[in-house]
């Protein structure tokens, strides 16, 4: 495993694309609606990036058709976006998206409800992000990757989810998908070491039901074996002697990442 540390100047170039990413989210979130198709939303994920000078990283990836993993209720991630695929109220829908600024990859996701969503569904969502920064307080140098992964899928399984364990999260920098592999459940063992300059994308995945996905026959789509719903929550955060950075959190969602990242 070759987990690169990331220099002063790559730094600086990850936040920017993750700064930049964050904005995507902020405007599909404005925009989400009922009524959209998921390639409406598609579309506008594409336009928003291309604007800023980046490149959508998800598209044409190892064979993927478009720039925003659009999944709704029961699918996990990589649904692929139609015209024919309409958004309703009462849905959740993840969204999933990257980019490319300057050779350097972002990455991050949510889950939103549409319209008024049942409180088991707005239960799943917010639970999911909290798995995440549950998480966040295992990311600092000198602790363990895998401490983050336990904290992650202990907090999930604490309120009966399903933890997806065929997915996992990962490093990220010059490439989408880079070392190490990070799980969302407990290992037996403790993982690598983290230190200062490591960028990772820690994705939480969460089933309100059982954690088995299954594979559609578009070989990309996943959806939860049982039919419940899903959540995914993620961000490319960097690695620093104190608390993490999150390079992809949006303007509203710093108005609480104090609270959020307490300990």
């Amino acid at each position: 495993m070759s987990v690169t540390i990331k220099s002063a100047r790559e730094i600086e170039l990850m936040r920017e694309a993750g700064r930049l990413l964050a904005k995507v989210h902020e405007t599909l979130e404005q925009e989400l609606k009922e009524g959209m198709s998921t390639l409406d939303v598609d579309r506008l994920g594409e336009e928003v990036i291309r604007s800023f000078g980046c490149t959508p990283n998800f598209k044409n990836y190892m064979g993927y058709p478009a720039s925003v993993c659009v999944s709704v209720n029961d699918e996990v991630v990589h649904g692929i976006p139609s015209k024919d695929r309409i958004i309703m109220e009462g849905d959740i829908v993840s969204l999933d998206t990257g980019l490319i600024y300057k050779g350097y990859h972002s990455d991050a996701a949510r889950t939103h409800g549409v319209g008024e969503i049942s409180p088991e569904a707005a239960e799943l969502i917010q639970r999911t992000r909290e798995s995440f920064f549950a998480g966040m307080r295992y990311a600092t140098e000198g602790k363990h990757l895998h401490d983050i992964s336990a904290a992650i899928g202990d907090y999930a399984s604490s309120f009966g989810y399903g933890v997806v364990r065929d997915l996992v999260g990962h490093g990220i920098g010059t490439h989408l998908h880079e070392d190490p592999e990070i799980p969302n459940f407990r290992k037996f063992t403790r993982g690598i070491r983290l230190k200062s300059g490591m960028t990772l994308a820690v994705e939480p995945m969460i089933n309100a039901g059982s954690p088995n996905v299954v594979w559609m026959d578009d070989e990309w789509t996943v959806v939860t074996e049982d039919e419940s719903l899903s959540a995914h929550y993620e961000n490319t955060i960097l690695i620093t002697e104190g608390k993490p950075e999150i390079l992809t959190i949006t303007e509203k969602e710093k108005a609480k990442l104090e609270e959020w990242m307490a300990w």
